[in-house]
């Protein structure tokens, strides 16, 4: 997956993507289920600021690779568009890890072999 621009940006997504389930079905559940003032909301509440950042900067780190890979010439501004909208829904990096696979397949596919 890490050998091509396409695989990075797909890495990445994934890892993005992982870190938002874990923010909001963990993390989050965390803080906000149990009643206010216990350990388990306390406990909730440093897990939403650990995860939440580490999140942040995970999206961020996914939007330079994206747009980097893009600028590059590697991706068309259509997957730019695909992939942005699909780091802000749930599950969205998953769904669009088919098309950029896909993108990724063609481009090798059509690339000129190596010599040896």
């Amino acid at each position: 997956m890490f050998n091509t621009p396409v695989g990075i940006v797909r890495a990445a997504g994934l890892v993005e993507g992982v870190s938002a389930l874990i923010l909001f079905f963990i993390a989050m559940p965390l803080k906000y289920l149990p009643e206010k003032g216990t350990e388990t909301a306390a406990l909730g509440k440093q897990a939403v600021l650990w995860v939440g950042s580490i999140h942040g900067g995970l999206f961020v780190l996914y939007a330079v690779i994206t747009l980097g890979v893009w600028s590059m010439g590697h991706l068309t501004a259509k997957l730019v568009g695909w992939a942005a909208l699909a780091s802000i829904v749930p599950f969205g990096p998953f769904v669009i890890d088919r098309k950029l696979k896909a993108h990724e397949d063609a481009t090798k596919a059509a690339a000129p072999a190596e010599p040896k």
